[in-house]
Order: structure tokens, then sequence, then C-alpha cells
């Protein structure tokens, strides 16, 4: 958010739009239609309340991919109010305020999703992700690295990219690789003689 700049605090840079991207569609380029059915397909216990708070969670996307990160986060409390047992809302809420620089509650708002959703499911992959990117921005790179590999093995694939950029050998190995495909690639590119 760009709150240095003097905006009103809804102002989201282009940086911002692509991290919203990443944990709300965990590293794919998905439309809104597989967005609404990733919301929808969180739980087979749905009742009335979880139904609306679905409803509110993808207005509460869309506003805050539209860099509308108040309207949001209003969206997401809504969602709160209604299915408070709900741990998709905490989730996306807790993006919304980290987005507008409050840190703590984003915190606050990730440790329930984990503890509603066992730890299991989207709603943990990302609450872990995004717990995990609080933690390595504050300098705990040990509990990040825990929160990634969490994240990891509820199936994430951006959480695995973070984890190894985090490992000093596998940037090496993976630079190294780079370097050696890339002239590859261009010794093929060359004409015999």
């Amino acid at each position: 958010v760009n709150m240095a700049s003097g905006g009103s605090g809804n102002d989201v840079s282009t940086h911002d739009k692509e991290v919203l991207k990443e944990i709300f569609n965990n590293g794919l380029p998905y439309s809104d239609e597989i967005l609404v059915e990733k919301i929808n397909n969180e739980t087979t216990e749905d009742n009335e309340q979880v139904e609306k708070a679905k409803k509110l969670e993808i207005q509460g996307v869309r506003a805050a991919e539209a860099g509308n990160v108040e309207t949001a986060i209003d969206f997401f409390r809504q969602a709160v109010n209604i299915a408070p047992d709900w741990p998709s809302a905490y989730n996306n809420r807790a993006q919304a305020l980290r987005l507008k620089g409050d840190i703590e509650g984003a915190r606050a708002d990730l440790d329930k999703a984990l503890e509603l959703s066992h730890e299991t499911g989207n709603a943990a992959c990302q609450a872990f992700i995004q717990r995990g990117l609080l933690r390595k921005r504050e300098g705990d790179d040990d509990g990040a690295k825990q929160d990634f590999e969490k994240a990891a093995n509820l199936g994430s694939g951006f959480a695995k990219q973070l984890l190894a950029a985090m490992n000093p050998y596998a940037a090496l190995c993976n630079q190294m690789l780079s370097d050696v495909m890339h002239k590859l690639r261009s010794d093929q590119s060359e004409p015999e003689v």
C-alpha cells in the first residue's frame, strides 16, 4: 500500500496487486470464475451463513484486486461476522489488513484461520504462506521456513518457490542450471558453419 506518498491508504501498487493475486490465487493465473469455484469448494459443510460469507468474500477479493483495500476489509469483516467459524474469511481479511499495514490484525486473523481450519485445506495453505511472509519480513527466517514447509506440504507451489529462494544452495543451483540452459539455447540457435 502506498502510504508514504500521502495516499488515502486505498492506493495499491502494482507489486501489491501481484502479491494479492499470488496469495488469493495460490500462484495460478485464475480467472474470477475459478476463484469463485475455489472459494465455493472450500467446505462441504455449507450452511446459509457460509454461503452468504462466500459471496461477501468474492466481493472482497474483487475489491482488493481493484485496489479498494478498505472496501475489501469491510466485505471480509461482514463475512467473519456472518460465519465466524469460516476460516477463509479470516485468511482473506488478513491479506487486506496486511496491505493496509495492520500487521498485528493480520497475524491475529491468520492464527484464527489456522485454528479454525485445523491447519488443513486451502485456507490453511494460504494462511501459512501469509504468516510465513510476515515472519520473513520481520526477520524470523526459521518461523517463515516452518510456515512455508507446511504450505508446501498442503500443495502450494508458491511456498516451494519461497523455500527454494531461502536456501542459498538451491538458489545457487538454480542459477547454475539457468546459465547452462541459456548457453545450450544460444548454442542451438547459432548456425553451423
